[in-house]
């Protein structure tokens, strides 16, 4: 009977997201999935890594402002390509020089970043304004 180990969540910050992926991968750990989600007025992006031997699943948890800009890891792990582009093209997170940038044409919706809510969308319209003028 296999145990399943509990997942371990690391909390990063940004400046520590590309030191952090190269650990994992060096250390034999397979690029699982990342995603994003919006709390509390901030994205919280999630790295997840799974070790195939021990079934041990460790997830890097980095949170955002909505104006930060974020490192790809793309240069260090490929696959990450569709997961950042996702993040991008569905929440507006910025993310600095993906591999492959879609450049917001990954899917074909009609509505900028439609999974963050409407006043967050809002209060970055009113920062990027803001920065440009």
């Amino acid at each position: 009977m296999i145990k399943c180990p509990e997942n371990e969540l690391i909390v990063i910050e940004k400046g520590e997201l590309l030191s952090k992926c190269m650990e994992m991968k060096v250390n034999g750990l397979r690029f699982s999935q990342a995603c994003a989600a919006f709390y509390e007025g901030n994205y919280e992006l999630s790295y997840s890594f799974a070790d195939d031997e021990t079934y041990e699943y460790k997830t890097l948890r980095l949170v955002a402002g909505l104006d930060e800009e974020i490192p790809s890891i793309t240069q260090i792990i490929p696959t990450a390509v569709f997961y950042e582009n996702e993040m991008a093209e569905m929440y507006g997170v910025k993310i600095q020089m993906i591999s492959l940038d879609y450049k917001n044409k990954l899917y074909r919706i009609n509505e900028e970043a439609p999974l963050l809510p409407k006043d967050a969308k809002a209060k970055n319209a009113e920062e990027d304004a803001g920065g440009k003028a």
